[in-house]
């Protein structure tokens, strides 16, 4: 059982920045692909980042490459997403999700989620 707790999320203008962390409770973080997903209202949830059990390989949705970041520390169980040059279409809850095989941008895949933090971005 993997416990995921989200912070950093609020309110930000457009054009501004906010860095989401995720802690996880299990020393075995390491063993587990990191998820971000985000989900807006009456919309799905989303793929938005995806970072490998080690860190050197991430994937990111067309739709926020070059502006946001995904990074993990094994040795703080902890995974990030640094989100720059802000719009309001980013509005939405943010997951972050584990995955015991892999990156995957599918909801389905993950085996733990988080309970969300909200990002809203003001035009």
């Amino acid at each position: 059982q993997v416990q995921l707790v989200e912070s950093g999320g609020g309110l930000v203008q457009a054009g501004g920045s906010l860095r989401l962390s995720c802690a996880a409770s299990r020393r075995t973080f390491g063993n587990y692909a990191m998820g971000w997903f985000r989900q807006a209202p009456g919309k799905e949830r989303e793929f938005v980042a995806g970072i490998s059990k080690s860190g050197t390989s991430t994937f990111y949705a067309d739709s926020v490459k070059g502006r946001f970041t995904i990074s993990r520390d094994n040795a703080k169980n902890t995974v990030h997403l640094q989100m720059n040059s802000l719009k309001p279409e980013d509005t939405a809850v943010y997951y972050c999700a584990a995955d015991r095989d892999r990156v995957a941008a599918r909801v389905s895949e993950y085996d733990y989620w988080g309970q969300g933090t909200q990002v809203t971005v003001s035009s």
